[in-house]
């Protein structure tokens, strides 16, 4: 596989992507193939896929033993959280921390780029447990586990939409180094992740998708309007606004 490797879609992809998004222990991929990682951002949804199956085993296994929904729930997204190494709720903090914690661009991108947290930062990590774990638990005492996975799927296809539609912000980071993906696996990723949507939901996919697209776009337009463009840390916060948007909008429909 080479530097130039333009294949829409490739073999590795798959293990690629969980490498990237993930702390699940896998092999170790050669050295080549991370030369696709803006080419395999089509799978992200798989990965979400991953994440919400395994998660939601856990939250099953603790409903069985009769655990009260509201701790399965903690379980269920304390599974999320430990899957991923946090790299998304860490993406959720740094962004609000630096867009709403400085006034000027370069002091919003060292704000983000420092690994202390801040007031905004804990006080959004505060207030996103709690919603997505109500929600969760809401879900869960319904038997609703599709929805918590189809959460899991589409929260993901939106990062390689924004890596494609919004230029780095940064120089440097995970995001810069990754690259945009082309517009075929960005397209790949949104298909997969409805199409994966409606097998799961039917026609109940519609609305909370429409729902953490709208608060996407609402959080791409701050983005661009205070940093220039996207970074490791507004991708992880898409991902966290997108889900918990979806869960709440899937346990008002119940």
């Amino acid at each position: 596989m080479q530097k130039n490797d333009t294949n829409p879609v490739s073999a590795w992809d798959i293990p690629l992507a969980l490498v990237l998004l993930t702390r699940l222990p896998l092999p170790r991929l050669p050295e080549k193939v991370f030369a696709r990682q803006a080419q395999a951002a089509w799978a992200f949804p798989v990965v979400g896929l991953v994440i919400g199956t395994l998660a939601c085993v856990i939250g099953w296994l603790a409903l069985t033993l009769s655990v009260p929904p509201f701790v399965c729930a903690v379980l269920l997204v304390a599974t999320m959280t430990m899957t991923t190494g946090a790299m998304h709720e860490d993406g959720l903090a740094d962004t609000f921390d630096g867009l709403w914690g400085g006034f000027t661009r370069e002091r919003r991108m060292e704000i983000m780029k420092d690994s202390h947290i801040g007031t905004y930062g804990v006080l959004s990590l505060i207030a996103s447990q709690l919603m997505r774990v109500t929600a969760v638990a809401t879900l869960l005492s319904a038997g609703a586990f599709l929805a918590i996975i189809a959460a899991c799927v589409v929260s993901r296809a939106f990062m390689p939409l924004l890596m494609a539609a919004l230029p780095n912000a940064r120089k440097s980071g995970l995001s810069h180094s990754v690259g945009a993906p082309p517009v075929g696996p960005v397209a790949v990723s949104l298909a997969l992740a409805g199409l994966t949507g409606v097998l799961l939901l039917g026609g109940q996919v519609i609305l909370p998708a429409l729902c953490a697209a709208l608060v996407v776009g609402a959080l791409a337009l701050v983005a661009k309007t205070k940093i220039g463009g996207q970074t490791g840390d507004i991708l992880g916060a898409s991902q966290q606004l997108a889900e918990i948007t979806f869960l709440i909008a899937m346990a008002a429909q119940l």
